[in-house]
């Protein structure tokens, strides 16, 4: 039997942006036309949104931004470091990134081998075209380590267990990793000292409903007339998927890592704050229920609160949710980064690794 370690972290692409740009994401949304101008001014905003936009228009505040989230990603490495993983599985979104209009799999295995990339020719908006926070310029190429090999063993794993998930072997459209498993490498490895972990990416269909229609990524209020594409896999299929992935882990004589990639609610689909920013209570609501150990309450969340909350993406900690649930896995350390002007709130969270033979799994 393996040990099992599981953690969660952002991969926010402003986060790799200089200061300046940090913000980008809001500015363009201000620019929507169909945004009343009585919910642009900052003065209608909530105060702290005031305080972090301030007369920079949030540079300063970027700051303090990037050293919060720099502060978790270096204890999620330290964590990862002290486990030694044999290969790190990661759940993240395909922002019509691999996936498009020929086919949009609920789950994916990507059983890649090793990719030689370079993450700055492949970036999505506002990313492109910007000077990024390590100075690196377009042709830098990073080696990111892959493992078809237990890629395959997961996959068979999940078929015997009545998870009918795809898999593939090399990538369809994108020539590089999407940005959740490629940003998540690169934000773990932040000293630029390497990061020699074999990694097996699991897409998860976050952006369902707009994947296609409004490409999984910035739109206006007026592309809301394009008709939705079908949703995205349910909390309490994601976490049910979670928990299988967790026996399988278990099972396996490797040292397993379990790695939720992704911010908690986006500002761009949060449509009853005018997309201006993220639904705090409604990430709060969960996170006090994962400090208080109740992953179990999670997947009762229906989709259509996801949907509204614009937590879109936490689909992959719902994944992590139902593993660490699975194995009966104690919260080491967590933080909350709140922010009303970056998009998204960002959480960093840790769990104590389950030891071989000690795995008690739950109801």
């Amino acid at each position: 039997m393996g040990d099992v370690f599981g953690f969660g972290i952002s991969h926010y692409p402003p986060f790799a942006m200089t200061d300046p740009f940090m913000s980008g994401l809001l500015k363009y949304t201000l620019a929507d036309p169909d945004i009343p101008a009585a919910s642009k001014v900052p003065s209608a905003w909530p105060l702290p949104m005031q305080q972090e936009w301030a007369g920079d228009e949030g540079t300063a505040a970027a700051g303090r931004h990037r050293a919060n989230i720099e502060r978790g990603l270096r204890r999620a490495r330290a964590a990862l470091d002290a486990f030694a993983p044999d290969v790190v599985v990661i759940w993240g979104d395909d922002q019509y990134e691999n996936f498009r209009e020929d086919v949009i799999p609920p789950f994916c295995v990507l059983a890649y081998d090793d990719q030689d990339v370079q993450p700055w020719k492949h970036v999505p908006a506002p990313v492109a075209g910007r000077p990024n926070a390590w100075g690196e310029d377009l042709e830098t190429t990073r080696t990111v380590r892959g493992d078809p090999a237990t890629g395959k063993l997961l996959v068979s794993s999940l078929l015997d267990q009545d998870f009918d998930v795809a898999y593939a072997y090399r990538p369809l459209h994108h020539d590089a990793l999407p940005h959740a498993f490629l940003n998540a490498v690169l934000y773990l490895d932040l000293d630029r000292g390497g990061f020699p972990y074999p990694i097996v990416p699991f897409q998860v269909n976050c952006y369902g409903s707009r994947v296609i229609s409004h490409r999984g990524t910035l739109s206006r209020f007026a592309d809301a007339s394009k008709p939705p594409d079908p949703p995205s896999p349910s909390p309490r299929r994601c976490f049910d998927l979670g928990r299988a992935v967790a026996r399988w882990a278990a099972a396996s004589p490797l040292k397993v890592a379990l790695c939720a990639s992704s911010s908690w609610s986006h500002a761009f689909l949060v449509d009853k704050n005018w997309r201006l920013f993220p639904d705090i209570p409604g990430d709060r609501a969960l996170y006090q229920a994962m400090l208080a150990g109740d992953l179990a309450s999670w997947r009762d969340v229906p989709l259509a609160s996801v949907e509204d909350s614009g937590q879109q993406e936490l689909l992959n900690w719902f994944c992590l949710a139902g593993a660490m649930h699975e194995l009966g896995a104690t919260l080491a350390w967590s933080e909350f980064v709140e922010t009303h002007v970056f998009n998204s709130n960002k959480v960093t969270a840790i769990y104590d690794p389950v030891r071989a033979g000690a795995v008690a799994t739950h109801a």
